[in-house]
């Protein structure tokens, strides 16, 4: 049976408006009347739109929480297209000593949780980790927060206000663009499957700055693999791509599997889809093609991992440099708010691991909220599996068009037929509208 593993996550937003410091530090000062919502549900502050990309391919943005349309960036959430500022807050109990220090927690996400989102970001975007050297004693037990990954509303809000009053002594938050509380992980209170983002109605407030997001961590030490970049995801509006069970039973990964971070940190193959890095301001338009018309359009596409210093191999099966500026992804679009999009994956960068090397095809549509499958990778294998030693999902580990083979996307008519590659380590491919 493919692998299960107990996922984590639900959506945030995030605020960055920096004011001057206060002095006033009374608890009431710093926390305001908040209303913690889930990571799938929208917050009721205004969407601000920023303008984006007037590419005929890039789908409209809407109001589902975290949407796909990239016309425009909401400016509600910090966009990292620029190096960001993060404060990682470890609070212990007075119900539990701690056994591990700050540093060491520090070390189990930084610097993996950075390198990821550089070679992501083909080092357009720095997140630069500022945590804290002791530990801030909250006023109650842990186990009086009732912490775990349902959690409710009245529990969190007590959480992230008891956080925030015994942090800010000791912070300035107006200096940081992401906020970071971790639980001591040995305390008996705290929940290893309840970390996530938690998106405030109401933003809390704390030196001049109104805090609308927290990334609430109670992993295990060591925890999850590349939990921390996931819920980082989501500060800068990445929905979530897993499928979650009703019952919880189940398979989690059938959307999208190894293929993107925001379906499994668990992933071989989890650097984000060019489809995200383009959101993401990562992809100039001159690095995405729009195939229009019913003709046959022949692209070269370069790897999605591919940037400065990567490595990747030739046609003849040499070293090849270079590469990084030149067309990543390839898109049709399939209706007023949806889209297929194409791009090649190989055991490189953060994929070095990936099962398989092709291009991967996947549905976008900007209508469907976190959670709701608004990516799904279409397996171009549907009648075989791979990979079952490490895949989260082996159904989908062979889904990219290997070399020489062709695929017809069930429903759409769109053909990709994947011709050859170059001696730079760049694919031929050509897309035929349906």
């Amino acid at each position: 049976m493919p692998r299960q593993f107990p996922l984590r996550r639900l959506p945030r937003e995030a605020g960055t408006a920096r004011g001057a410091r206060t002095r006033l530090r009374s608890t009431a000062a710093v926390c305001t009347t908040m209303s913690a919502l889930a990571a799938t549900s929208l917050i009721t502050a205004p969407s601000v739109a920023e303008p984006f990309s007037p590419e005929p391919c890039a789908l409209q943005r809407t109001d589902v929480h975290h949407s796909e349309g990239l016309d425009t960036w909401n400016a509600a959430y910090p966009r990292p297209a620029r190096a960001l500022d993060a404060v990682m807050v470890f609070l212990s109990f007075p119900d539990s000593q701690p056994l591990t220090a700050p540093a060491e927690l520090a070390a189990d996400h930084f610097p993996a949780t950075g390198d990821f989102f550089r070679r992501a970001s083909y080092g357009a975007f720095t997140l630069r980790p500022h945590p804290l050297r002791d530990w801030i004693r909250m006023p109650s037990p842990s186990t009086s927060y009732a912490i775990r990954r349902d959690w409710s509303p009245e529990h969190r809000a007590a959480y992230l206000r008891d956080a925030l009053a015994a942090a800010d002594p000791h912070v300035d938050f107006s200096r940081y663009d992401v906020v970071y509380f971790v639980a001591d992980p040995d305390a008996p209170g705290v929940d290893s499957d309840a970390t996530k983002v938690v998106n405030l109605d109401t933003p809390m407030r704390a030196d001049g700055t109104d805090i609308r997001r927290v990334v609430t961590v109670f992993e295990n030490h060591p925890p999850d693999r590349l939990v921390l970049a996931h819920e980082t995801g989501h500060v800068f509006d990445l929905p979530d791509l897993y499928h979650r069970p009703v019952d919880g039973k189940g398979d989690w990964d059938t959307h999208v599997g190894d293929w993107d971070l925001m379906g499994s940190q668990f992933g071989l193959a989890p650097d984000l889809f060019g489809w995200h890095k383009w959101k993401l301001g990562w992809l100039q338009l001159r690095q995405v093609a729009c195939v229009r018309g019913g003709e046959p359009t022949r692209l070269t596409l370069e790897p999605l991992g591919a940037g400065p210093g990567v490595v990747v191999t030739g046609a003849a099966g040499a070293p090849a440099f270079g590469l990084g500026r030149g067309t990543k992804l390839a898109v049709v679009r399939t209706g007023a708010g949806s889209a297929l999009a194409f791009e090649v994956r190989t055991p490189v960068g953060n994929d070095v691991s990936a099962c398989r090397a092709g291009v991967l095809v996947y549905r976008v549509r900007s209508g469907e909220q976190s959670g709701g499958g608004p990516i799904e990778v279409v397996d171009a294998h549907p009648d075989t599996e791979a990979c079952w030693a490490g895949s989260v999902y082996p159904p989908l580990a062979d889904a990219p068009v290997g070399l020489g083979e062709s695929f017809t996307v069930p429903g759409d008519g769109v053909r990709v037929e994947v011709e050859a590659r170059t001696e730079s380590g760049a694919w031929t491919v050509r897309i035929t509208p349906g």
